[in-house]
């Protein structure tokens, strides 16, 4: 792993699954989600186009901000406070990942991770997974991510 990336070990539920007999996973409020969004939105000087709640079997949200440059889509993390950027909106992703705008800023203001290029398309046997449970390692052999990005932001039933 590059000396660069800000390394963390996946915390169990970061896939959206857990064993049975868990506790339930933490939630990423929706609405924290689309304050940061806005403010997101401000400091962009663009316009906030969507904000989307997860639908399942889907672990994340979906947001839309226009500005200048065009439009900016970024997944928030149904379970926990990461953000990716990606090019366009699809029902899953594996490697299509963009770098954040530099406004991504505002969103680590308000406590979430902005999670980077090489980071989301790292090899996930790169990263800490010793805390998933049983049925999250179950899923990971199933589906087989290779990326940490892929892991994360998933559509996996």
């Amino acid at each position: 792993m590059e000396d660069s990336q800000v390394a963390f070990r996946l915390e169990p539920g970061a896939t959206g699954f857990r064993d049975r007999g868990d506790p339930p996973l933490p939630r990423t409020d929706p609405q924290p989600c689309r304050a940061a969004w806005f403010a997101a939105a401000r400091a962009a000087g663009g316009q906030v186009e969507d904000f989307t709640e997860r639908e399942y079997p889907q672990n994340f949200h979906v947001a839309t901000i226009s500005d200048r440059d065009g439009a900016h889509i970024a997944l928030f993390h149904a379970y926990y406070p990461l953000i990716a950027f990606v090019g366009d909106r699809r029902y899953w992703y594996t490697d299509e990942f963009q770098e954040p705008p530099a406004w991504a800023t505002a969103l680590t203001d308000s406590g979430f991770v902005v999670l980077s290029t090489a980071q989301l398309l790292s090899p996930l046997t790169e990263w800490d997974t010793s805390t998933l449970s049983a049925t999250e390692r179950r899923q990971i052999k199933h589906w087989r991510p290779k990326t940490l990005g892929a892991t994360l932001f998933n559509s996996w039933d």
